[in-house]
């Protein structure tokens, strides 16, 4: 089992935020992935699919996270995936199918950090921020990372959403409903998709916090 500290924000400033994280970044990685989530008993259940340059990778992950805003612990299992389409078919008729996610992500690799800039299909441009905990590492000195990394690439406390975005996508809350009450990011923030691609989240995001039903 593996654990991280994490946050997610809304990206402020896009363009100048993914420069402060190139400049201080060893490693860059940009990727599209699509994650199926599962209706899960316990914690979340998501099966990933990766393509890049190179090809297409798939790997199913079980984590548990709490809603909450600022840096959070996160402990998750993954398990590399062969076949993703039959396995999908199974968890699907098995659990039952939640929402499914599409992105394009650019990692950063900045030590034990790895900073996420998520263009969602759907909803918008959002920045994660992802402490890989060593063995002898607390939650608190992942935290305190966390929120090092928050001060140099710009993320306020304001800008911290909380849940996940297969929530936001099924009317849940969290991320729409921080959103929707935050003037700054629904009338703000950049397309996230242009039409070619299915559309900007921004009208989303603003018409699920007006409606009070939206959850992460």
């Amino acid at each position: 089992m593996g654990r991280n500290v994490e946050i997610k924000a809304a990206a402020r400033d896009w363009q100048a935020q993914m420069a402060r994280a190139a400049a201080l970044a060893s490693l860059r990685e940009d990727l599209r992935q699509e994650d199926v989530f599962f209706h899960s008993a316990r914690g979340r259940l998501k099966l990933r699919t990766v393509a890049t340059g190179s090809g297409e990778t798939a790997s199913l992950i079980s984590y548990n996270r709490a809603d909450t805003p600022g840096p959070t612990a996160s402990d998750y299992v993954l398990c590399p995936v062969a076949d993703a389409a039959e396995l999908c078919r199974l968890l699907a008729a098995a659990l039952g199918r939640q929402a499914t996610v599409r992105k394009h992500r650019s990692v950063f690799h900045c030590g034990q950090t790895r900073v996420h800039f998520d263009d969602v299909e759907g909803l918008g441009r959002f920045i994660e921020l992802e402490v890989v905990l060593r063995p002898e590492q607390t939650v608190a000195g992942g935290a305190a990372l966390a929120r090092a990394w928050m001060e140099r690439l710009l993320i306020r406390e304001e800008d911290l959403v909380t849940g996940a975005y297969a929530d936001a996508l099924t009317g849940g809350g969290g991320i729409g409903a921080n959103l929707g009450t935050n003037p700054t990011f629904t009338a703000a923030m950049p397309q996230a998709f242009p039409a070619s691609e299915g559309g900007s989240a921004v009208p989303k995001l603003a018409r699920m916090g007006g409606g009070g039903d939206a959850s992460p």
